[in-house]
C-alpha cells in the first residue's frame, strides 16, 4: 500500500504578513499606554534615590562633627583630612553625584549646614522633578 502525501497552501504554518501587522499595531498601542507610566517611576525614584544619598551624606557629616569638633569645610574633608581627631575615612566610596549626575552643594551655616541637589535640570528653583532638593 502506497501512502499520498498531500500538501496545500492551507495547511501550511506560519502567519500571514496582515497577521504580523495587526500584532505589531497592538504591541504599539500596549506600549503607548504602559511607557509614560514607567518612565514617570523612573524620574520619581531619581528623586528618592537623591534624598538616601543626602541623608547618607548628612550621616557621614554629623559623624566627622561628632569626632572632629566641626562641620566640614568641604564634602571632600570626609574622605581625607590632616585635622586632629579625625577618624575617617566617613563615606566607604568617592563622594557621589546626584542621580541627574551634578555634583551636590553642600555648605556650612555656622551651627548647621544645608546639602542640596538642584534637580533634573540642573538648576536653581524649578517645579517637579526639576525642582530643588534640600537636606538640612
Amino acid at each position: 500500500m502506497k501512502s499520498i502525501t498531500h500538501t496545500t497552501r492551507a495547511s501550511s504554518k506560519g502567519f500571514s504578513l496582515v497577521e504580523l501587522l495587526i500584532v505589531m499595531v497592538i504591541i504599539g498601542l500596549i506600549a503607548s499606554l504602559v511607557g509614560p507610566a514607567m518612565f514617570g517611576k523612573v524620574d520619581s525614584s531619581k528623586v528618592k534615590t537623591a534624598e538616601a544619598q543626602m541623608q547618607l551624606l548628612g550621616t557621614a557629616i554629623d559623624t566627622y562633627r561628632l569626632d572632629v569638633g566641626d562641620f566640614p569645610t568641604k564634602l571632600d574633608d570626609l574622605l581625607n583630612s590632616t585635622g586632629r581627631h579625625w577618624d575617617g575615612p566617613y563615606l566607604p566610596k568617592a563622594i557621589p553625584n546626584d542621580p541627574w549626575d551634578n555634583p551636590y552643594f553642600y555648605e556650612r551655616n555656622g551651627s548647621s549646614y544645608t546639602l542640596q541637589s538642584l534637580g533634573r535640570d540642573g538648576k536653581q528653583g524649578g517645579e517637579e522633578l526639576d525642582a530643588d532638593i534640600t537636606y538640612q
